[in-house]
């Protein structure tokens, strides 16, 4: 059965989906409002707000910057490369940033894959958990993010990868 909560964060108002399993109920999605290809809430899901209570105690951490990794369990999915690729996501460490180049070279994508590469990183489900913010262009810009490209710098900035901006 498929369960759903979602909670208020600086980003706007995050919809967490979950599969509840033998285990408990483990997350299959993190979407924000305005989000690419961001599942909507259906008539068959359970409000299950009480399931999502390690996660959302989590990620209220990672927004008062208390906590810097994820500890949350979440349903594989995705074809083998898009596994490897978001895999490769998950290593990237708190406070920093790598470059799309970087991530094929490590993961041994040809260069002429690139854009499958970003593809990827873009169809990931479980934003900030998975952090394809931290992932960014070769000089330095900030490349499509599917919650948009103002929620990357917001995020980068929490991290301390980018300094605040002044106005």
């Amino acid at each position: 059965m498929t369960a759903y909560t979602t909670i208020t964060s600086p980003l706007g108002e995050l919809l967490l989906v979950g599969e509840h399993t033998e285990d408990g109920l483990t997350l299959t999605s993190l979407s924000m409002p305005g989000q690419k290809n961001a599942p909507a809430i259906q008539s068959d899901w359970l409000h299950d707000s009480g399931g999502f209570a390690d996660t959302t105690r989590q990620l209220v951490a990672y927004f008062a910057g208390e906590l810097t990794e994820f500890d949350i369990e979440f349903t594989l999915s995705g074809t083998d490369f898009q596994q490897r690729v978001w895999r490769a996501l998950e290593e990237i460490p708190y406070g920093t940033s790598t470059t799309y180049g970087k991530l094929a070279e490590r993961l041994g994508v040809d260069r002429g894959r690139v854009q499958a590469l970003g593809a990827v990183i873009g169809a990931n489900p479980l934003l900030l958990v998975r952090p394809c913010h931290r992932v960014i262009g070769a000089d330095g810009t900030m490349r499509g993010y599917a919650g948009g490209v103002e929620r990357k710098v917001q995020l980068l900035t929490h991290e301390g990868v980018l300094q605040p901006t002044l106005i």
